[in-house]
């Protein structure tokens, strides 16, 4: 049996798992690469999926970290089953097309841009109708019931308690007499969520393929960060400012609601202060997740058939359209505004945050992970400034972190998860997680449970055997294409030694003409500037 490591292998998005098992060959979750264009090229490198030969896909939860290629490859021949939860799949129902949406709009914009250059259209990573075909292709399971998506394949859904519908996989693979367990925890929640289940204990496993984006630290607890969202209210509140929260659209966002509903009943909330729900992706999850309230823990639950609302608040206000986000960034006054992305590197937020980081009296509140090279790790590690819309803004905003929103296990939980299963012939990969998160709980496993522990590189491949790992192989050069350093900074010095020698020409033009290209070379220097600071 070979598995390859196509995604989340030292990084945390672009989780995908492909499996080679007999006849069979399938992946565990298909997920979209976020970061820098280096790391979003990978997302058009997507022959090495092979998607007209893939048989079926195993989707653990929504998040488009975790699912936002499955139309990518639909758009290059696939035709299997896609396998997920019943509220994974009304939740990808709508996440893909709005993920489609903005390819679309992203291409069409390159398009123009490439057009005035006189260069080729741009085609989008996919389109809607992409994602409509890939949503043909889904079956819904329930959680511990075992079915056999192919002959020689079992497989078991178990609550993950990581967002509505999540799951962590038990995979069985019988082949050529050898048998083999598997498990892949997708991502892993904490323990005493707002809204969903603790996650279910795993069985026994040859094999662990474990999530490690918090295995470097801990979370505060849900009260402490209430306490904390309180205080970021009442700071902005007291300066007639605004409380800008980058919050993905699915779980954090609902999350964050249902916090306030909790400050609301216990009258931690100022009365006169609107709260802006603005998403429309996140507008319409909330309605898939009052429609599966069974899902939810019972705490919830109970509240639920009580006859409240606890998505609801008396202040609540949705910004469906363009031009009603536009007019929260010119609106005076105090206001609470939860927006994506969560990462704060696209969509709506970004603009908010061009509005109110640089007014001291504002507050930035971050509730989810930032992944390395978004504005949001820059923001959330001290920057004094960050580049939003070509343009460096100061910050001066204050910038709360509140880890205790995070769906994710800490590194204690995921220890406890692990020591129920931990036996010396299980070896774990830790995938999903950046470097130092995932030194530290490989260490920490290997120390406290005595677990063989690999850390999978991109494009890795391993032949498994129960026992032991037969082979790796990695594509170095296509994982990590090497940077020409020499290359790019010789054509730097080459195109300012032409300037130098058109020096003479530019002064023979006239003084506006001058003053223009003035303002662009000034212009350039201040990126160079901004590089410089960067090494």
């Amino acid at each position: 049996m070979k598995i390859q490591f196509l995604g989340a292998a030292q990084t945390v998005t672009g989780s995908c798992y492909m499996i080679e098992a007999g006849d069979a060959r399938f992946a565990i979750d298909c997920g979209m690469h976020q970061g820098n264009k280096e790391i979003e090229k990978r997302n058009v490198d997507t022959d090495i999926y092979a998607p007209e030969r893939v048989d079926f896909f195993l989707v653990t939860h929504a998040h488009i970290d975790h699912t936002g290629l499955l139309p990518r490859m639909a758009r290059m021949g696939f035709k299997g089953k896609v396998y997920c939860t019943e509220p994974t799949r009304d939740l990808l129902e709508i996440m893909l097309q709005d993920s489609a949406h903005i390819q679309e709009m992203e291409a069409d914009w390159n398009t123009k841009k490439q057009s005035r250059k006189g260069k080729k259209p741009v085609e989008p990573l996919y389109t809607q109708d992409d994602a409509a075909r890939v949503s043909r292709f889904f079956e819904t399971v329930e959680y511990n019931k075992s079915f056999e998506p192919c002959p020689g394949v079992k497989v078991t859904y178990r609550d993950a308690g990581h967002i509505l519908g999540s799951a962590f996989l038990e995979v069985h693979v019988k082949e050529n007499g050898d048998s083999t367990r598997m498990i892949f925890s997708g991502d892993l929640g904490r323990p005493n969520q707002l809204m969903v289940n603790d996650p279910d204990q795993p069985g026994i496993a040859d094999y662990l393929f474990l999530e490690s984006t918090y295995g470097d630290r801990n979370h505060k607890d849900s009260n402490t960060s209430r306490v904390e969202l309180a205080e970021a209210i009442a700071y902005s509140y007291g300066h007639g400012e605004k409380v800008i929260i980058p919050a993905f659209a699915v779980e954090r966002t609902q999350e964050v609601l249902y916090t306030l509903y909790l400050l609301e009943k216990e009258g931690k909330m100022p009365k006169d202060m609107p709260i802006y729900l603005d998403s429309p992706l996140a507008i319409r999850a909330t309605e898939i997740f009052r429609k599966h309230p069974k899902y939810m823990d019972d705490d919830l639950q109970k509240i639920i058939e009580s006859g409240e609302d606890p998505l609801d608040l008396p202040n609540l206000r949705f910004t469906q359209k363009t031009h009603e986000s536009t007019a929260l960034n010119t609106m005076e006054g105090p206001a609470i505004i939860i927006s994506a992305s969560g990462m704060c590197n696209a969509g709506r937020v970004k603009h908010h945050l061009r509005h109110n980081i640089w007014k001291e009296g504002a507050s930035i509140v971050f509730v989810g992970y930032q992944g390395q090279g978004t504005p949001g790790r820059k923001i959330v590690d001290g920057a004094e400034t960050v580049r939003l819309f070509n343009e460096d803004v100061a910050i001066r905003a204050k910038v709360f972190t509140i880890g205790g929103f995070s769906g994710h296990a800490g590194q204690s939980q995921i220890l406890d998860w692990v020591k129920n299963i931990a036996r010396p012939e299980m070896e774990v990969f830790l995938v999903h997680g950046e470097e130092l998160s995932q030194q530290t709980l490989g260490g920490l496993l290997e120390e406290q449970f005595n677990l063989t522990v690999h850390i999978p590189d991109y494009l890795e491949e391993l032949t498994l055997k129960p026992g032991r790992i037969v082979e790796a192989v990695v594509d170095k050069l296509r994982a990590q294409p090497r940077v020409d350093w020499m290359f790019l900074i010789g054509e730097t010095e080459a195109k300012m030694a032409q300037l130098r020698k058109r020096l003479e020409r530019v002064e023979e033009k006239d003084w506006m003409e001058q003053v223009e290209i003035r303002d662009r070379l000034v212009e350039l220097n201040s990126e160079i500037l901004s590089f410089l600071s960067q090494v």
